[in-house]
């Protein structure tokens, strides 16, 4: 089930927080937006709130009380519109805390002008002494510091201010784009950068690019709150999923995976609302840390300096079972095994909760660090329909370099994207691998059908979940079609050589959203004097140029050129000096 959203109107009495609420609850209703539950005072006073009056602590009361019900209902896939004074910033910032995809729009209006307004008559009697406490007279309202959305309900339309709200959920994602129709407000054409939204030919996993940073008023807001804040330390393999999670590589995830969705992904390889996704995505701690934790709360996340990255919030604290979730994922649980071995050695306690990202971290390599909204622009602007992208945490030899002409060949473009997270003891760095991808594109490759952007998730080995992973990663940066080769992501013998092409039937095209391009091994046969694999080549082993990746390295350690037919030789020198001299 996907999440819904809380759209929370506030501002002073007679500000139009019902009037807007009620106009953007029937544009929902009249975009298919289903369901929708809208809450005001007339609402909830027939039973939820009615003991209550007007004291600070009853109006408190009040708010917690409907944010909790909101909560619950956007938890459950509900559009919750709440239409409520609610003149406290710190009842308003415990009611962010409990829903989620919260949007704060704050129906702005001079006190005259309401006054002037005043359709009931109470601003006149409150200015007279016949009603106390009356909010913005004899009782404060808090201005919103950060809201989402300024509405100028004195100087707007109800149609002008509608108009905000809705370009900020669809912004988001949290709501369809509609073309402008007789009696529909009218939008302003959209940007190709606007937030939630891509510029590529095929829709994000889930049908939204997730885009976790937060900026201008409200990320100054939650600066502040962090303060106050217990904190969680990540380390770099960490520090990487955050950027991940924040930068919509990992969409449609808004956070680190609490229990339900970690479980569901584990045994089904779904998320609970029957998305299709791999693996888990988690925040494990140590004890001590969880202890200081309160659950429904937030915490601030921190890089191993104290930098302040983000805030996790609605957090969920739940026991991780690692040799369950090895045998699931990994299908072993043997620590032979690295992403085994990462696996149980991490603590047992894991924090799951949504993402608010204040600062990204350096992913490094900055020439070829690109979000996924930035690569889909790119491709967007190069008028490619079809692209095709190809995984990496290796050099390029000729076999690589056949698969990727031969995609070339069926796509637009090509979309080169290493993995430059952490890997295996013994796996190149990644400085030295991308050395040899320029060389390899610089000399072989049309320049402008060929786009690198470096993949910044950790490896797992995970074979042929990963496969999965990799390639819906991929459809959030744009591409289309996704290279498959032998033995994708494994690791030793512990997945068979196709089974990370064999797990792609598994699944219907349209959950999965994107095309596998499966390639068997390619080599280099003399008699056919050229690339070949074994579905295009029919004669026997003693005619094909290979060597084995240990003859390989024994060659490149002596300093010896590989034959042309298995590497270029541009690739090969700038191995040899990595391996020879010991690689950076």
């Amino acid at each position: 089930m996907k999440e819904g959203f809380v759209v929370w109107f506030t501002g002073l009495p007679a500000s139009g927080k019902t009037t807007l609420a009620m106009a953007l609850e029937e544009e929902l209703r009249r975009r298919g937006v289903e369901p929708v539950q809208r809450l005001d005072g007339d609402i909830v006073r027939q039973d939820l709130t009615r003991d209550l009056g007007f004291s600070k602590e009853d109006r408190d009361e009040n708010i917690r009380r409907v944010a909790f019900v909101a909560g619950l209902l956007a938890k459950n896939g509900v559009a919750v519109l709440c239409a409520f004074v609610s003149p406290y910033r710190e009842a308003r910032r415990m009611a962010r805390m409990k829903c989620p995809n919260f949007v704060e729009v704050y129906c702005r209006a001079s006190l005259s002008a309401l006054i002037e307004r005043d359709p009931k008559g109470l601003y006149r009697k409150a200015l007279a002494g016949e009603i106390r406490n009356f909010t913005g007279i004899d009782d404060p309202y808090e201005e919103p510091e950060s809201p989402e959305v300024i509405c100028d309900t004195d100087r707007e339309t109800v149609e002008e201010s509608l108009g905000k709200v809705l370009r900020y959920l669809e912004d988001r994602g949290l709501i369809p784009e509609r073309a402008a129709a007789r009696g529909a407000p009218h939008l302003a054409p959209r940007s190709p950068a606007s937030p939630g939204h891509s510029a590529s030919p095929v829709p994000p996993h889930g049908g939204t690019l997730v885009d976790l940073r937060v900026t201008g008023r409200e990320r100054e807001a939650l600066i502040r709150e962090a303060e106050d804040l217990p904190e969680i330390t990540l380390d770099p393999y960490y520090v990487r999923e955050f950027y991940c999670l924040a930068t919509g590589v990992y969409s449609p995830l808004p956070g680190f995976m609490g229990e339900k969705a970690y479980r569901s992904v584990v045994e089904s390889m779904r998320l609970p609302d029957g998305t299709v996704w791999p693996l888990p995505i988690v925040l494990p701690v140590e004890p001590g840390v969880a202890e200081r934790l309160r659950p429904g709360g937030a915490a601030a996340l921190v890089d191993g300096a104290g930098r302040l990255l983000g805030i996790l919030e609605d957090v969920e604290v739940f026991a991780r079972e690692p040799e369950w979730e090895a045998e699931h994922v990994f299908r072993t649980v043997s620590p032979d095994h690295p992403g085994v071995a990462r696996l149980l050695s991490e603590p047992r306690t894991l924090v799951g909760g949504r993402v608010r990202a204040l600062e990204l971290p350096d992913p490094g390599f900055p020439e070829i660090a690109r979000t996924p909204r930035e690569v889909r622009e790119e491709i967007a602007r190069r008028g490619w329909e079809t692209v095709a992208a190809f995984q990496t945490r290796n050099p390029l030899h000729r076999a690589h370099e056949y698969l990727l002409r031969c995609a070339l060949e069926v796509c637009d473009g090509l979309l080169l994207s290493p993995l430059m997270g952490e890997t295996k003891p013994g796996d190149l760095p990644a400085g030295v691998r991308l050395r040899t991808y320029r060389a390899l594109l610089d000399n072989y490759f049309p320049e402008d059908r060929v786009l690198i952007a470096a993949f910044p998730a950790n490896m797992r080995y995970a074979g042929p979940r990963e496969a999965i992973f990799h390639a819906l990663c991929r459809k959030n940066f744009g591409a289309t079609h996704f290279i498959v080769g032998r033995d994708h992501a494994g690791v030793g013998d512990f997945y068979g050589p196709y089974e990370a092409q064999e797990i792609f039937d598994r699944f219907s095209p349209g959950e999965l959203g994107i095309v596998p391009l499966k390639f068997r091994p390619a080599f280099w046969c003399k008699r056919c004097g050229g690339m070949a694999t074994e579905k295009t080549c029919p004669h026997p082993e003693s005619e094909r140029v290979s060597l084995s990746g240990t003859a390989l390295r024994e060659m490149l350690r002596r300093g010896e050129v590989p034959p042309p037919e298995i590497t270029r030789p541009e690739v090969a020198r700038i191995l040899i000096e990595a391996i020879g001299g010991g690689g950076r």
